[in-house]
């Protein structure tokens, strides 16, 4: 009978309070007082009952954050380092620009479900170093828009516009990269909306799945994304990922190209890209940890094979896009602890060996050495604030092979860059 009389009076006192709750200018403290009442009434009640109706009361209160990061540089680069390589390109264009100035907005919707967007500049604000012109303004674009819900710690649904690629490097996040940019080939046929696979500087849209297993050791990613579409019957663009950390998980949706030496990762990863008759199969090593007192190492290796097939009657057909190749790339760098300094090399490089039916000629020699190149170079950074404020320069050169009267004739043209970073979010 008192386990009844004490039920029913915290049922009447509960009711009570949910009608004066609106005139009440100090919610909190009603619901404070209930939930206090409910755990003195445990005792007489089922534990379980108790509980359940306390968690019922704790609201969850989604949250939003803002935030941006911007780069800007000076810089001088010879006229044929863009592409258009001549043997009399030798004129050293310069100026200064607005690389990125991104606005990002994310935030947790509930328990498991939050969100990511973020703008960019379509094209630098200041000097086209690449043609001459300069662009006083620029309208922003929607880079990422994004919704994730985590089902749970192994499995995870990203739908929406985001970075797609089968490499590490592709899918670090611009304010935590080592050298003063991403590399030159890393998603070379998904920059933009006339590129193969007609991506939005490497994003595309799709549904992206993510999970952790083996106690966080192993990741996994796979996902399909619309690619090349001309008339709604493509096939999709399937892409997937599987990588291993044999020290510390890595468990942000966008990796760090360096850790500054808070990293403890040794990670090895393989992964593919596809669509249609298109492949790009590839495999990547990253380690980042404290090497010795003075600081620590970042070393990040790729290598990557990719063709667009040979099937020219199909309306989807690659073979024409995007011809057989390597890629090879390395990044190596060294953190000073004490002076915050970070001497950083690079290496990249693209060796086409097409098909005839992906030359467009019977000229497939010509058409391979005229097509190949390497970047190589250097740079040094200083971190005033880690990845929210630091300062780039570096030197980085593109060799290409140039035609010549008597062959081909390897031919580089360099790039000097000094950039500041202010990041926050």
């Amino acid at each position: 009978m008192k386990r009844f009389i004490l039920s029913v009076s915290a049922m009447l006192f509960l009711s009570q309070g949910a009608v004066n709750a609106a005139g009440d200018s100090d919610k909190k403290d009603k619901t404070a007082k209930k939930i206090r009442l409910l755990r003195e009434l445990s005792a007489y009640t089922t534990p379980d009952s108790a509980v359940s109706e306390e968690k019922d009361m704790e609201e969850f209160k989604p949250s939003i954050h803002v935030g941006a990061i911007v780069h800007m540089f000076a810089s001088s680069e010879q006229s044929g380092f863009g592409g258009k390589a001549s043997a009399d390109a030798k004129d050293w264009n310069k100026g200064f620009s607005v690389y990125r100035a991104r606005v990002l907005v994310g935030g947790q919707l509930s328990k498991k479900s939050s969100f990511f967007m973020e703008t960019d500049l379509p094209s630098p604000i200041g000097v086209q170093l690449g043609n001459g012109t300069k662009n006083v303004k620029v309208a922003p674009i929607i880079l990422d828009a994004q919704y994730e819900h985590d089902f749970s710690n192994s499995f995870q649904l990203i739908a929406g516009m985001q970075l797609v690629s089968n490499n590490r490097n592709g899918l670090q996040g611009a304010a935590g990269l080592m050298a003063n940019d991403f590399t030159y080939f890393q998603y070379p046929y998904n920059m933009f909306g006339d590129s193969p696979l007609q991506g939005n500087f490497g994003r595309d849209l799709g549904v992206n799945a993510r999970g952790f297993l083996l106690k966080d050791k192993l990741e996994y990613r796979l996902g399909v994304f619309t690619g090349r579409n001309l008339d709604g019957q493509a096939p999709l663009r399937i892409v997937g990922r599987v990588a291993y950390n044999f020290l510390d998980p890595e468990k942000d949706y966008y990796y760090a190209g360096t850790k500054l030496g808070n990293g403890n990762t040794f990670a090895w990863a393989a992964g593919f890209d596809t669509q249609g008759k298109y492949y790009n199969v590839g495999t990547d090593l990253f380690i980042d940890k404290k090497a010795g007192n003075a600081g620590s190492v970042t070393l990040n290796a790729a290598f990557q094979y990719m063709t667009g097939g040979t099937n020219v009657n199909s309306k989807y057909s690659f073979s024409g896009l995007i011809p057989r190749q390597t890629v090879q790339f390395l990044e190596l760098g060294y953190y000073f602890t004490k002076s915050k300094l970070q001497p950083w090399v690079r290496y990249e490089n693209q060796n086409i060996s097409s098909k005839k039916e992906q030359a467009g000629s019977e000229l497939i020699g010509d058409f391979d050495k005229a097509k190949s190149s390497s970047v190589y170079g250097g740079g040094l950074n200083y971190f005033f604030n880690g990845n929210n404020t630091n300062l780039r320069l570096s030197y980085v050169a593109r060799q290409y092979n140039m035609t010549t009267t008597t062959g081909y004739e390897k031919k580089a043209y360099g790039q000097f860059w000094l950039q500041v970073q202010f990041f926050i979010f």
